[in-house]
């Protein structure tokens, strides 16, 4: 069977910066699954995948706009040092999750002064060159109960 629509998809993958460094990989023994296109992958990663078989290997990039997007200025913003608990040395780089009434968003802190800190909810790959060095280890038809949950998933992601 060939990946398309519906498919679920067991990879074993590495994804790599322009500058070499292995930022996520799958665990020798433990691949990836999804259901293909369901909204779970990146786009670029299933535009490289769609049509490739089990047992099939492949190296590519992924560019920023097909992967986790470009930084968004509307999502940097400026809150008040005392937003942050006492004590707490801040340091740009340090990532957090805040919580709220949409559920939990993960941010990182990007300068720092007297008074604020502004913190970036961007991916903190944006705007990266994605490099994926992928095997497909396992191509079948999804079962209703997969695909209902990665429509569900997908939908609450969204």
């Amino acid at each position: 069977m060939k990946i398309g629509k519906d498919a679920m998809v067991g990879i074993e993958f590495s994804m790599s910066l322009d500058s070499g460094e292995e930022v996520d990989s799958s665990e020798p023994g433990k691949p990836l699954t999804f259901v293909f296109d369901c909204g779970q992958m990146l786009p670029g990663l299933e535009r490289q995948l769609e049509g490739m078989e089990a047992g099939q290997s492949t190296k590519f990039t992924v560019e920023p706009e097909d992967g986790f997007g470009m930084p968004r200025e509307e999502l940097l913003q400026k809150v008040p040092r005392s937003r942050f608990p006492e004590g707490n040395e801040l340091k740009p780089g340090m990532a957090f999750m805040f919580t709220g009434p949409s559920g939990s968003h993960p941010f990182t802190v990007r300068e720092i002064d007297d008074e604020n800190v502004t913190i970036d909810f961007n991916h903190p790959l944006c705007g990266q060159r994605l490099h994926f060095d992928v095997k497909v280890v396992e191509v079948r038809q999804a079962t209703v109960e997969e695909l209902e949950s990665a429509r569900q998933e997908a939908t609450a992601e969204a």
